[in-house]
This record gives structure tokens, C-alpha cells and sequence, in this order.
């Protein structure tokens, strides 16, 4: 799967971003899609998955209630939706497929990120 993402930019705290996640060639059907972000000198973590057999979605606490994963299976495209940005959710965000949950080393295919700055 190739992925694409597209959205970064730089917000003021308590601003919002919808980043989005295109992907083409081959696609899992019964597999997670996942948003992640890493910034420099820590490991990627995971921030918001959904599987894409279901619809169900797991995130990570730091941004529960604030990030909103969702899919458009008519346009294969993944997207979420960023409100209420903190200075510390700033990073560089990742999509990914073919993995389970948070899990960052499941995933196979990743893309090539968008940065996201908060201040």
C-alpha cells in the first residue's frame, strides 16, 4: 500500500487540523490504519487507529477527546481530525496500514509524514 499524507501545518494551541491519509495499491481489508507521530530523539507512538474491517477505533490517552480518527472507503482515505492542539502534540505525524491497534511495529506500510507545530 502507498500511502500519502497531507494536512501539517502550524496552529496556535486550542486551534484545530485534519490531516489526511490517501492510499492506493493494495489494501487490507481486516487490518487496523493508524495514525502515528514521533518527534526527535523518542520512539513513534501510536496516536489513533481504526480498524478497517469495522470501523472500531483505539487511541491513546493524550489525546482522548480531542482527536477523531475516521475513514471515506469511497475515496481510500483515512483522516483525523485534530482539536484543541496542545504545544505537546506537536510532531510529525505518520499514517500507517496494515498493523493492529497502537501496536507501531504490526503495521507494514507507512507514509512519508506531515509535520504538525503547535504554539
Amino acid at each position: 500500500v502507498q500511502l500519502v499524507e497531507s494536512g501539517g501545518g502550524s496552529v496556535q494551541a486550542g486551534g484545530s487540523l485534519t490531516l489526511s491519509c490517501e492510499a492506493s495499491g493494495r489494501t487490507y481489508d481486516k487490518w487496523c490504519m493508524g495514525w502515528f507521530r514521533q518527534t526527535p530523539g523518542k520512539e513513534r507512538e501510536g496516536v489513533e487507529a481504526i480498524y478497517t474491517g469495522g470501523g472500531s477505533t483505539t487511541y491513546a490517552d493524550s489525546v482522548k477527546g480531542r482527536f477523531t480518527i475516521s475513514q471515506d472507503n469511497a475515496k481510500n482515505t483515512m483522516y483525523l481530525q485534530m482539536n484543541a492542539l496542545k504545544p505537546e502534540d506537536t510532531a510529525m505525524y505518520y499514517c500507517a496500514a496494515g498493523g493492529w491497534a497502537l501496536a507501531t511495529r504490526s503495521y507494514r506500510d507507512w507514509g512519508q509524514g506531515t509535520q504538525v507545530t503547535v504554539s
